[in-house]
């Protein structure tokens, strides 16, 4: 698959240089309905709106976000948790789309969790540590630049979002999102 100079957000990540974005399988899209896979299914355990905890990985690729979206959809709307449908969607949409920008091929770490009254979204992504100053500052702006949607769903939610450095000895970018009731 080809990388676009859009698709790798990261300065250091070039098409010639960087890691290359392969097709996944599972993400081909189908131009014949009778080809095309139902919703996942998830069963509640039992206690609505109590108790959500599922982590997935997806392809780094922006194709990713539908399952991102989707899963996390079901996920929510099998427990009870519909009200936070529209932000969690939106903001796993843009999360995995960036993240997958900025390590193009590279796979991606879901987590959504539903915990005192909050769901809690993370995104666990394999960029690299830049050891220069200059180029780990541009390439966290460029990121934070790219999220301006996810601020703003966040931000009218009344919720708190961020990304930072994983704790050794794990390697690469945590971005999350907490949204309140």
């Amino acid at each position: 698959m080809h990388v676009s100079a859009f698709a790798a957000l990261c300065p250091a990540v070039t098409a010639g240089t960087g890691p290359q974005a392969t097709p996944h399988p599972h993400l081909a899209l189908r131009s014949d309905p009778a080809q095309a896979h139902s919703r996942p299914c998830l069963r509640s355990n039992g206690h609505p709106g109590r108790g959500v905890s599922l982590s997935f990985t997806l392809p780094g690729d922006a194709r990713s976000a539908f399952i991102g979206r989707t899963v996390v959809a079901t996920a929510l709307e099998a427990h009870g948790l519909a009200p936070y449908v529209w932000p969690a969607t939106h903001a796993v949409g843009e999360l995995v789309a960036v993240t997958a920008g900025m390590s193009p091929g590279k796979e991606l770490y879901v987590s959504l969790r539903h915990r005192d009254d909050a769901v809690r979204l993370l995104v666990w992504d394999q960029h690299p540590h830049h050891a220069e100053p200059d180029l780990a500052t541009l390439c966290e702006t460029r990121r934070r630049r790219a999220l301006w949607l996810l601020a703003a769903v966040v931000d009218d939610w009344g919720g708190e979002w961020g990304c930072g450095e994983a704790e050794p000895p794990q390697r690469g970018i945590k971005s999350w999102v907490e949204l309140p009731r």
